[in-house]
């Protein structure tokens, strides 16, 4: 793809076919056409440069799901900034940090969390430029803010495709979070892929279950806006609520449904879908981590007539294979589906321990380049020099650090990770940046974090402990500590405290032995 059309242009091409078109839909709290979402973007965009945003700048939010946090991706695009997202359930500290870390000009942010942001940023000696919305107020605050915006007009920024289109911040195993740096290109080369596999018309309706911050939430918003369809905003409350999350999918009549696996799996098990009308539902895609077996036949068996995709890819490459599930599949089945064959935009290639290609059917790390690549972490060289590996000809891929088989007929079935990297509820978990807030707790000597498998979850986080002397925190400590440094879904659900933790004979914490106990 030698010029793909920057993301914004997607909003305006839009908003020319399709005016009066309802571009998204926040269920019982209010909707805004596609002709209302240009003209409050743009308007933002003119907000934005006057506080001072220019082109190639980041600019975050911090907003819970709504009509005001799509309409600030792209005024943020239309400025010709990137988009920074942060996760409005997590602690204010590690959003500071984000912001600080990436250098942000402004931040469009709700005023509950405006002023312990601002506390937060100066303790790292950052004056954060604030744009604050009344979000509990009214529905489109955005609107409300901006109704009265004298100032001058400015055009829409052109931007290149290796322009930087949005930072989504993973988890890291330094303790800190870090920057997953997107361009123009690396987006559009997705979305494209997805308007060709899934064809997407005006007439499709998009759930958005996945937050702002999060991979998946590329294709919900961005391919929905490409195609003129319509984008129905999932709650965080009614995205973990099967009761009331199944009502929504039929009264919304999505067509096109994308979420990690496990709430699918609520669904299926606890949203009474037999009493459901999906029949609007033409694909339920999922991706993030593996789907139990037992629950996508649970799920295919109450809704069978959608097309059912398992899309992978780490944050680093977005999708990157993809593997549709059979209309049926076998009551003796019990292993996991493949993730599939790479992506017709990506090439794959998959080695050893010592960089060797390996033959069909070895086992390796898999490997992956092309338009969707991202172009590294943010202010983290180090980092980026371990993450891409340059072949005998010199072309750089990125190391996925997964483990798979390619089997004779193409497709890759997942193994597991090379690090300690885990996906839990489809979030990116390091488990070293979980031992590495324990550690920060006075009364706490050794920490041990693993994660074991869970029959309804998919997996559990233990993390083992010894303390100082006698003392020893009670678990209510251990888990108030945690909330107030880690997102929720990072806190461990289970903590073991010992006298001592097992050693291996080089003197570090012996992992194999924690998952024997």
């Amino acid at each position: 793809m030698s010029n793909p059309v920057p993301l914004q242009q997607y909003l305006v091409a839009s908003a020319r076919h399709f005016p009066r078109k309802s571009a998204v839909e926040d269920p019982g709290k209010g909707s805004i056409t596609y002709g209302e979402l240009d003209a409050l973007t743009n308007r933002l965009r003119d907000r934005l440069v006057r506080l001072g945003a220019r082109p190639g700048d980041r600019v975050g939010f911090y907003l819970r799901k709504s009509i005001d946090s799509i309409a600030s991706i792209y005024g943020i695009l239309k400025a010709g900034a990137a988009y920074v997202p942060v996760d409005p359930g997590a602690p204010v500290s590690r959003n500071a940090y984000i912001f600080v870390n990436c250098a942000v000009s402004a931040i469009i942010v709700d005023r509950r969390y405006a002023e312990p942001l601002r506390a937060a940023m100066a303790e790292l000696g950052a004056t954060p430029n604030l744009l604050v919305l009344d979000q509990e107020i009214a529905e489109c605050a955005l609107a409300k803010t901006l109704a009265h915006d004298e100032g001058p007009a400015t055009p829409t920024a052109t931007s290149s495709p290796d322009d930087l289109a949005y930072i989504l911040y993973t988890s890291g195993s330094t303790g800190k979070p870090k920057g997953v740096m997107l361009t123009h290109r690396n987006a559009v080369s997705f979305v494209n892929w997805c308007s060709e596999i899934f064809a997407p018309t005006e007439h499709d309706r998009f759930s958005s279950h996945a937050p702002l911050h999060f991979d998946l939430s590329i294709l919900d918003v961005h391919v929905a806006i490409k195609h003129g369809a319509t984008l129905v905003l999932v709650s965080e409350e009614t995205g973990k609520d099967a009761a009331r999350l199944a009502p929504l999918i039929e009264q919304s009549r999505i067509t096109i449904w994308y979420s990690a696996p496990s709430i699918l799996a609520l669904l299926a098990q606890y949203g009474k879908l037999e009493t459901r009308d999906f029949s609007a539902c033409r694909h339920i895609l999922f991706a993030g981590e593996v789907f139990p077996v037992k629950h996508l036949r649970l799920l295919k068996e109450l809704v069978s007539h959608p097309r059912y995709f398992n899309l992978y890819g780490p944050t680093e490459t977005n999708v990157c294979t993809y593997y549709e599930i059979p209309k049926e599949i076998p009551p003796d089945r019990t292993q996991p589906y493949p993730i599939g064959k790479v992506c017709s935009h990506l090439e794959a290639l998959v080695i050893d321990e010592d960089g060797r290609p390996v033959s069909t059917g070895s086992e390796g790390e898999l490997l992956i380049r092309g338009p969707a690549v991202t172009q590294g972490y943010w202010d983290l060289p180090e980092n980026n020099a371990r993450a891409f590996y340059k072949d005998a000809s010199g072309t750089s891929w990125y190391r996925t650090g997964d483990l798979v088989i390619e089997e004779s007929n193409g497709n890759y079935s997942f193994l597991g990770r090379r690090d300690r990297m885990v996906k839990k509820r489809g979030y990116r978990i390091e488990l070293g940046e979980i031992e590495a807030c324990l550690y920060q707790m006075s009364d706490i000597k050794e920490v041990g974090v693993i994660a074991v498998p869970d029959a309804e979850q998919g997996l559990k986080i233990k993390a083992f402990l010894s303390a100082h002397g006698e003392s020893r925190p009670s678990i209510i400590a251990l888990k108030a500590f945690c909330a107030q440094r880690l997102p929720i879904y990072m806190i461990p659900d289970i903590f073991v405290i010992q006298g001592a933790l097992p050693r291996t004979s080089t003197d570090k914490v012996d992992y194999q032995a924690l998952k024997a106990l």
